[in-house]
């Protein structure tokens, strides 16, 4: 029984800053960021999208009221959680008209999250065939103005929904993990931005790809001509391409050149949206998988995830017969194409816009044209709508 992603989708929000602008204004050389990091744009949500409202409008692009009712898990995977009780998934089941016997929860591991979700997913499929999961991958990467990290910030959602008989990538369900408690990235609760010793996470993150990719590669006798692309973790592309160089050092059967002409499709979307954590490693997929024309059925794609703090998997996805059909409902130019630009004191003035934090009712101003937002705060409780 193959179980695997049937639908998949991303909603960003609709303004974005041009990383030039951004180099420019903070007196740096542009390359630092094109070259450097390999970024070129980074999503900037309004005040009236969270990772509720990403996440339904993700989600909303891809279910049909039969999906809805066949539902039978919902999971969002998030580390820009709205609420220290209450999971954002349950707003998002009302919001998407879910099925009230869904089991719903939020789910946490920094970046890893998604993947956790994915896994907890393949585990219900496998007991409850005949329903559909829903996951999804919702997050606002915040660092702070005139920090190191602000230009890796981004702001988007990825939801997947997996059934039996997946139209665009299996689950083989074979991975390896590595997990450790280190202090490479983390958020106290007190705290609106993440903090971050950057240098040290960058070697963590490549620390443990090479831990779990050599420990797949030897438990299953492989060598890189399986693979037709590798998937990474993207808080900025170029980490992801270091970590892409070191798995190309092991090529001894001359699949080097076929892995390095597929990363630049697997890249594409998130050099333009910026780090989503816990989504970027499913933004890269529907990436890969849109604008790769190599790829065809049977194709085996890699995939490394990684959560600061830290956790990481390598594991296998399958590439289906009718992943192209199901991706073709993907509307890459108004999702990207036709966002706003902002200059950088609009940026400034979005970043620093913020909801009370003494319980006082609030109103948002519109700015979004998605069908979800939100719309306010009222008697302490958030207030969604279309």
């Amino acid at each position: 029984m193959k179980i695997g992603i049937d639908k998949i989708a991303y909603y960003t929000p609709e303004y974005y800053l041009d990383l030039v602008d951004l180099a420019h204004a903070r007196g740096v050389d542009p390359n630092k960021y094109l070259i450097g990091l390999m970024q070129k744009e980074m999503s900037v949500a309004p005040l009236d999208q969270d990772t509720v409202t990403m996440a339904a409008n993700a989600a909303d692009q891809i279910l049909s009221k039969t999906d809805k009712d066949e539902i039978g898990l919902l999971i969002l995977a998030t580390e820009s959680g709205i609420d220290q009780s209450k999971a954002a998934a349950l707003y998002v089941q009302e919001l998407l008209h879910i099925s009230s016997q869904a089991r719903v929860y939020e789910i946490k591991e920094a970046c890893y999250g998604a993947t956790a979700a994915l896994t907890s997913a393949l585990d219900y499929i496998t007991n409850h065939p005949s329903k559909k999961a829903l996951i999804i991958a919702s997050d606002i990467a915040r660092y702070g103005l005139n920090t190191p990290g602000e230009v890796t910030q981004g702001a988007g959602a990825v939801a997947m929904l997996i059934s039996t008989d997946p139209k665009i990538v299996s689950l083989d369900g074979q991975s390896e993990i590595h997990s450790e408690q280190i202090m490479d990235f983390w958020r106290p609760n007190y705290a609106k931005e993440a903090l971050a010793d950057g240098h040290y996470s960058q070697e963590q993150y490549l620390k443990f790809f090479q831990i779990v990719f050599k420990a797949y590669m030897q438990k299953h006798h492989l060598d890189l001509s399986y693979f037709s692309a590798m998937l990474f973790h993207l808080p900025y592309a170029k980490l992801a391409f270091k970590a892409l160089n070191l798995a190309l050092e092991t090529d001894k059967s001359g699949s080097s050149k076929r892995l390095s002409q597929a990363f630049p499709q697997a890249i594409h979307l998130n050099q333009k949206v910026g780090n989503i954590y816990t989504a970027s490693l499913y933004l890269s997929l529907i990436s890969l998988l849109q604008f790769d024309q190599q790829l065809k059925t049977g194709d085996k794609i890699a995939a490394f995830s990684y959560g600061s703090g830290a956790v990481a998997e390598f594991f296998t996805l399958t590439i289906e017969a009718d992943f192209e059909g199901r991706l073709s409902k993907i509307d890459n130019d108004r999702l990207i194409g036709n966002r706003k630009k902002l200059s950088i004191a609009e940026y400034e003035r979005a970043f620093q816009a913020s909801l009370p934090e003494d319980g006082s009712d609030f109103q948002v101003t519109a700015m979004s044209k998605a069908p979800f937002k939100l719309l306010g705060i009222h008697g302490h409780k958030r207030v969604y709508g279309q």
